[in-house]
């Protein structure tokens, strides 16, 4: 991976919201890096910042209620926080695509599903509309939406929700970006409808060559489709390591609670799955020990006092815990 060009390198990335309640740390000082071509997988429970530190990432935020800080977001050596309004919407759907949970509130319901996709075309490549239609066309054909060319006329209601979500791929390959973000992408398919969309996103991400970020709470999803996961909890990165070492060797209490939560082939009939006891903070403040602290059975009092810092347990394997959950004593 290190002689793959890095592409993406988010140094220290915190997002706030304003409410009338306080102000949301949703999200406390992300770093990592994606190199070309890769594929990473970003999970956490529901509210632990994974979208909103890529909607961070892609400045599609409201500012305010949202203030989006960062030592830097570089993509391809530039950073995207000293970029205008102007220079982002460049860089959005031409260079970096997303696709987003609900292809029925993201597509327009009043415009064809041919309009949207030659949008970016016509904004981003300077075709013209018949270039576009036909570039449209072959894009449904390569999502594996069948008569492809009379259904660019059809809405978003036409469709059906894989459908829908295909159409949404087609959007976001339009313009061949370099950085494609999946944000849970298949929460509202059936499973062998996710199944298709994900190897679907697999097989385009070899044949074009993109680097993908898949967020999801889904751990099966990941551990077929990823190359390195990032787990958060809180707003924070609490581990990030190679797919198959954090499957096989978590070094987190709450990645390895995470996985013996899953439903697995090889346990007992009847056994019963791991709950992980208590509630994610509240984010009105940034917690001042480990987030994790209160819901860990191998907390220690530093843990309450001290946030760790993530850093690197084993080659490509970064923790952030005080704790060898192996032993439960200090490292």
């Amino acid at each position: 991976m290190e002689d793959r060009e890095v592409i993406l390198d988010i140094k220290n990335l915190r997002t706030r919201f304003a409410t009338h309640e306080g102000l949301v740390h949703a999200v406390n000082g992300v770093s990592y890096q994606l190199h070309a071509g890769e594929t990473l997988g970003i999970v956490g429970e529901s509210g632990c910042g994974k979208s909103v530190s890529m909607l961070s990432v892609m400045r599609l935020l409201q500012v305010p209620p949202a203030q989006i800080i960062a030592d830097s977001i570089k993509f391809k050596g530039e950073d995207l926080m000293s970029f205008s309004r102007s220079e982002m919407r460049r860089v959005r759907g031409n260079e970096i695509a997303m696709i987003f949970q609900d292809p029925m509130t993201s597509l327009n319901p009043v415009l064809t599903i041919g309009y949207q996709i030659k949008e970016p075309l016509k904004l981003h490549m300077g075709l013209s509309d018949d270039e576009a239609a036909k570039r449209a066309a072959e894009l449904l054909s390569l999502v594996e939406i069948p008569d492809a060319e009379s259904r660019l006329n059809d809405y978003p209601h036409q469709f059906s929700g894989g459908m829908r979500q295909r159409a949404m791929v087609a959007i976001a390959l339009a313009c061949n970006p370099t950085l494609l973000i999946a944000d849970e992408p298949t929460t509202a398919l059936d499973v062998t409808i996710q199944a298709q969309l994900v190897d679907l996103v697999k097989q385009l991400q070899n044949e074009l060559g993109m680097a993908l970020i898949w967020i999801t709470h889904d751990l099966g999803i990941v551990a077929g489709l990823a190359e390195r996961v990032i787990v958060m909890y809180a707003g924070f990165v609490v581990e990030d390591a190679l797919v198959d070492d954090l499957y096989a060797n978590p070094r987190h209490p709450y990645t390895a609670a995470l996985l013996r939560s899953l439903p697995r082939m090889d346990g007992s009939p009847g056994e019963a799955l791991e709950v992980i006891e208590g509630l994610p903070p509240g984010l009105l403040q940034e917690p001042v020990g480990c987030p994790f602290a209160p819901r860990c059975k191998f907390v220690k009092d530093k843990c309450r006092e001290e946030n760790p810092i993530l850093q690197e347990f084993a080659p490509k394997h970064n923790v952030a815990c005080w704790i060898d959950i192996k032993t439960g004593e200090f490292k």
